[in-house]
């Protein structure tokens, strides 16, 4: 299987299924000397695990990563760093009804028509559940990234189409009543995460096929579930002005022409952050749109393998929404893209290059 790779210079492949012995991540490209600790990765990937709500599945797993090389003496020494998440309550037996069957909403019949097979349990390759190799990765590119100070959030900001950016505690309420309430009729509701990156120098990124803005959206669509990317005012962007759409500059201080670089800033940010395929030093936003988690069980009808037409109804433990845990993967995708365009952008000048080797 190709595509289980990311990143140019913090290079990251994952591997492992939902229902196999486990799932895992090699980072290669991490620089020598970062601190680094199984409980920094457990942090972010508490965030993610399952079964610590009724909104959750109930899915029992501790995911506790084990680091397997690449750190000596409490830090990382450059070379490839390992990582594995053993699987632990596995219910395969849950699957046998479907395992012909093509479910609505979920990678089988593309997984099918590809590779001529499928792993049914809890799909397999395709499972929500591969997202812990991105996650613990992910917490190796934050906590880089804390180091030349800049910082990755996201936040749910819209539960089963409740906003929650206003009135969030009374919002928040209503939202867990309604996804409560879908799940006692089998079904389920998506949602939106943003993403905030705070501290981002201006000039990350590349001008034409590698914008920063094409490559994060890249990072957060490969999440399984998402179907919409925005950055800044995304879509609204179309319906103003360019007299309304564009960022004026300010400079922080009077100062000259020559000190000005990394003075300017901006009385907007519909461009969340980034122009022309690079960062302009304010808030990078990005927002990512869920769709409704596909596992329900209300009956729905489909085709199996035999091509007979067929009713199913998916049993089985199940986030009624996907997007509580699900935040913390956009997080740590947008982290690792951000990273990565850092860490390429060392060689964009030669005065660059001249302060890294300069003796």
């Amino acid at each position: 299987m190709a595509g289980s790779q990311f990143g140019k210079i913090f290079h990251i492949s994952t591997f492992g299924e939902s229902h196999g012995k486990a799932l895992g991540v090699v980072v290669d490209g991490c620089p020598a000397g970062l601190s680094l600790s199984e409980e920094d990765i457990q942090e972010m990937l508490e965030r993610r695990r399952p079964g610590k709500n009724l909104k959750m599945t109930q899915r029992k797993e501790g995911d506790k990563v084990e680091i397997l090389s690449g750190i000596f003496d409490g830090k990382t020494t450059g070379t490839p760093i390992a990582m594995v998440v053993w699987n632990e309550d596995q219910r395969s037996k849950d699957y046998g009804g479907i395992a012909h069957a093509f479910r609505p909403g979920h990678a089988d019949y593309g997984f099918f028509a590809k590779y001529g097979f499928r792993d049914y349990r809890g799909g397999g390759r395709s499972s929500g559940r591969e997202t812990i190799a991105r996650v613990a990765a992910g917490a190796i590119a934050k906590k880089m990234l804390l180091e030349l100070g800049v910082s990755v959030r996201a936040k749910v900001i819209e539960l089963a189409g409740i906003s929650l950016t206003e009135s969030r505690e009374k919002a928040e309420l209503l939202a867990e009543q309604k996804i409560l309430s879908l799940r006692e009729q089998g079904d389920s509701a998506g949602g939106v995460v943003e993403c905030l990156v705070e501290g981002l120098p201006a000039g990350i990124g590349e001008p034409v096929f590698d914008k920063l803005d094409a490559s994060l959206a890249k990072a957060v669509m490969s999440i399984g579930a998402v179907k919409s990317v925005e950055i800044g005012d995304g879509i609204e962007a179309s319906k103003s002005l360019g007299s309304e759409n564009n960022d004026a500059f300010f400079l922080k201080q009077e100062q000259g022409f020559d000190s000005f670089m990394g003075s300017l800033q901006k009385g907007s940010n519909h461009a969340g952050g980034i122009l022309g395929g690079m960062s302009d030093g304010s808030t990078i936003r990005i927002r990512a749109g869920f769709k409704p988690t596909p596992s329900i069980s209300k009956e729905q009808q489909t085709v199996n393998e035999a091509g007979e037409a067929i009713t199913i109804a998916i049993k089985g433990r199940h986030d009624p929404t996907v997007v509580e845990r699900a935040n913390v993967v956009v997080e740590a995708m947008t982290a690792l893209t951000v990273l990565d365009a850092l860490l390429e952008n060392l060689s964009a000048r030669l005065d660059y290059v001249k302060k890294a080797y300069q003796k």
